[in-house]
C-alpha cells in the first residue's frame, strides 16, 4: 500500500462523484449527448474516475491471485471503477477521435472483466477484438463448413442474449430490493456485500453488450475508411489547374502589331510567332508537344492562295454531293411524278 489514509479519505469522493455523473449522463434530459452541460459532466466524471484509477492501483485494492472472500466489503465498488471508465469514454462524441475512443473504451471494459473473471464474478473471458476480414465470414459467398460453424455461433450468441435479458431483469429486483436498506443506512455487512456484488454483476452484463456494440460500430467504421480510400484519386494524377489565359489580340506581323497596340487602353498584342514560340515554351514546361510554327518564308499572296483553293475544293464537293443526290432522286421518282394538273 503505496499511499497512506489520506488517499483512502479521498478515494470514496472521486467513485462517488464519477458514479453520480455517469447516473446523470445516462438520465439526462437533454435532446442530445453532444450538449455542452452533457459534455462537461462526461469530461468531469473521466477526470475524476482516471484520479480513482490510479489510486486504486497504489493501493493495490486488487490482485488477480488472491479471492474474494479476501477482498473487504467497503472494497468491492472500486472493483467497478474500469467499467464507469469506459461507459462515460463511450460518451464523447468528437467524430474525428471517434475511433481511439472505442479502442480505449474496450480496452477499460476488458481490463474490468478480467479482474472479474478473477474473482469468480464472470464466467465469460472477455471477448476478443474482431480482426479487420472477420466482417466477411458471415457473407454469402462464404459456404460450407465455416458458414455452418458460423450460424451455429449466431444461434448461441441470440440464446445467450435471451438468457442474460432474464437474469438482468432478474437482477434488477434483487438489486432494487437491497438499495432499500442500503441508502437508509439499516443495512447490514453482509447486506452491504451483497448489494456491491449485485452492483458488480450488472457491470459485467454491460461490459459484454457495449464491447458487442463496440466491435460491430468498428466494423462500420473499419468499412467506411475502406470506401474513401478506394474512391480517392491515386496519389500523382489530379491534374494541374491552368491558369486562365489574358486576352491579347492576334495579329499577323510585327507592323499590324504596332498599328492595334497603339492608343489607351488598349489589350496587349502579338505576332503569330510570339504566339507560337510563347505556346511552344508553356507546353514544353508541361512536358507536351507545342504546336508547330508556320513557316515564315509564306507570304500574304501564298496564304491567300492557299485559302482560295481549299475554298474551290470545298464548293467542288459540295457541288458534286448535289449532283448525286439528284440522280439518286431521278431513280426513285419517275418523270411526271406529283403532276396532279393534267389528269382530264
Amino acid at each position: 500500500m503505496a499511499e497512506g489514509p489520506g488517499a483512502e479519505a479521498r478515494l470514496p469522493e472521486l467513485l462517488a462523484t464519477g458514479w453520480r455523473l455517469w447516473e446523470e449522463v445516462e438520465a439526462g434530459t437533454e435532446p442530445s449527448s453532444g450538449a455542452p452541460a452533457v459534455q462537461d459532466k462526461v469530461r468531469q466524471g473521466l477526470g475524476a474516475l482516471r484520479q480513482a484509477a490510479a489510486m486504486v492501483a497504489e493501493l493495490e485494492l486488487f490482485s488477480e491471485n488472491e479471492d474474494l472472500e479476501e477482498v473487504a466489503s467497503a472494497d468491492l465498488k472500486y472493483l467497478a471503477v474500469p467499467a464507469l471508465l469506459g461507459a462515460l469514454t463511450l460518451r464523447q462524441v468528437d467524430a474525428s477521435r471517434r475511433r481511439e475512443h472505442l479502442e480505449a473504451a474496450r480496452a477499460h471494459f476488458c481490463r474490468f472483466l478480467q479482474l472479474c473473471r478473477a474473482y469468480g464474478l464472470s464466467a465469460a473471458p472477455p471477448p476478443a477484438a474482431a480482426a479487420p476480414g472477420d466482417e466477411e465470414a458471415g457473407s454469402p459467398a462464404s459456404r460450407g463448413p465455416a458458414a455452418q460453424r458460423s450460424l451455429l455461433a449466431m444461434a448461441a450468441g441470440r440464446q445467450a442474449k435471451i438468457e442474460r435479458y432474464k437474469q438482468k431483469k432478474e437482477l434488477e429486483n434483487r438489486l432494487a430490493s437491497v438499495r432499500t436498506f442500503v441508502d437508509s443506512g439499516q443495512a447490514d455487512e453482509d447486506q452491504i456485500r451483497e448489494f456491491y456484488l449485485l452492483q458488480i454483476q450488472k457491470w459485467v452484463n454491460i461490459s459484454l453488450e457495449e464491447i458487442e456494440s463496440i466491435d460491430q460500430e468498428m466494423v462500420i467504421l473499419r468499412s467506411r475508411d475502406a470506401a474513401k480510400q478506394s474512391s480517392a484519386p491515386p496519389h500523382g494524377t489530379s491534374r494541374q489547374a491552368r491558369a486562365p489565359l489574358k486576352p491579347f489580340i492576334l495579329t499577323r506581323d510585327a507592323v499590324q502589331s504596332k498599328v492595334f497596340g497603339a492608343g489607351y487602353p488598349s489589350l496587349p498584342t502579338m505576332t503569330v510567332n510570339d504566339w507560337y514560340d510563347q505556346r511552344r515554351r508553356e507546353e514544353a514546361l508541361r512536358g507536351q508537344t507545342a504546336p508547330q510554327k508556320p513557316s515564315a518564308d509564306i507570304t500574304d499572296e501564298e496564304l491567300k492562295k492557299q485559302q482560295q483553293e481549299k475554298k474551290e475544293e470545298e464548293d467542288d464537293e459540295e457541288a458534286l454531293q448535289k449532283a448525286r443526290d439528284w440522280d439518286d432522286w431521278k431513280d426513285t421518282h419517275p418523270r411526271g411524278y406529283g403532276n396532279r394538273q393534267n389528269m382530264g
